[in-house]
């Protein structure tokens, strides 16, 4: 299920998953927006250092797209934990800062509201897609190296079938662009915490000069663990540090640039 095109406005150019017809689902490409620079051209994070009118121009250009309202438009202020917030009516009529405090710390967000877009923010990391195709539920997580080992893609999981009843069996998955096993080279410290997480280091770690972790591997693990089907699980197979020209890349970039929203809306 696609929108249609926006009038008037820079278009942006998303990269779409077909996850169920009752779902919107995507990721930003660095095309088509108003940020310049190492943030151009469509940002939306405001933690990262852009232009804020940039910010804002983005954002309204990506809500006249899905036509929603900017305070249907949600993404978390992301800290590499494992706090998951939960989006329902009560959230939606807070005001704008209580929202946002609510927003404070998150690394995922579900919801069953329909016409509200959840999503989160990588530029290296690992966002992750689930959409319960029973009970018209869903979530998005930010998966970086820190809240792999602490197994919040295991947690977004639980935290649905705790919240909407949700049975893994009947949930949809999207692993969407990251750093590849190729491209994510880690010190000792950070193999370490893998191992000493009880992670299986010979399927989701290689030695080259230095050790390699492979980020979407593990969540994919995660996932399959939690009782999500495997043939219901999509791994993108888009880099991003080697495709630094179309997806944001921090390790590419520098922390100091855009970042990716992937996101889901029913």
């Amino acid at each position: 299920m696609h929108p249609k095109q926006c009038k008037n406005m820079i278009e942006p150019k998303l990269h779409y998953y077909n996850i169920h017809q009752d779902v919107i689902a995507f990721s930003s490409t660095r095309q088509g927006g108003y940020s310049k620079g190492l943030y151009g051209e469509f940002n939306i994070n405001r933690y990262c250092g852009d232009c804020q009118e940039a910010i804002q121009q983005n954002r309204e250009a990506l809500c006249q797209f899905l036509k929603i309202d900017d305070r249907h438009l949600l993404m978390p202020h992301q800290v590499h934990l494992t706090e998951i917030g939960v989006i329902d009516e009560a959230f939606m009529q807070l005001s704008d800062n209580n929202r946002q405090e609510k927003l404070e710390g998150v690394d995922a967000l579900m919801t069953n509201l329909p016409g509200v877009c959840i999503g989160v923010s990588t530029a290296d990391c690992i966002p992750i897609l689930l959409y319960d195709q029973k009970r018209c539920a869903c979530c998005a997580i930010h998966a970086g190296w820190r809240g792999t080992v602490k197994r919040i893609a295991e947690k977004a999981v639980q935290r649905m079938v705790d919240v909407y009843g949700s049975e893994p069996p009947d949930l949809i998955a999207q692993i969407g662009p990251g750093i590849s096993l190729d491209s994510f080279e880690v010190g000792n410290e950070v193999y370490e915490a893998f191992a000493e997480a009880g992670f299986d280091m010979a399927k989701i770690s290689c030695k080259k000069q230095k050790s390699h972790i492979d980020l979407p591997m593990c969540n994919f693990l995660q996932l399959t663990a939690s009782g999500v089907p495997a043939n219901q699980i999509s791994v993108s197979q888009i880099c991003t540090f080697k495709q630094h020209d179309t997806y944001f890349s921090a390790r590419r970039l520098g922390i100091n640039s855009g970042r990716i929203y992937t996101a889901i809306m029913l």
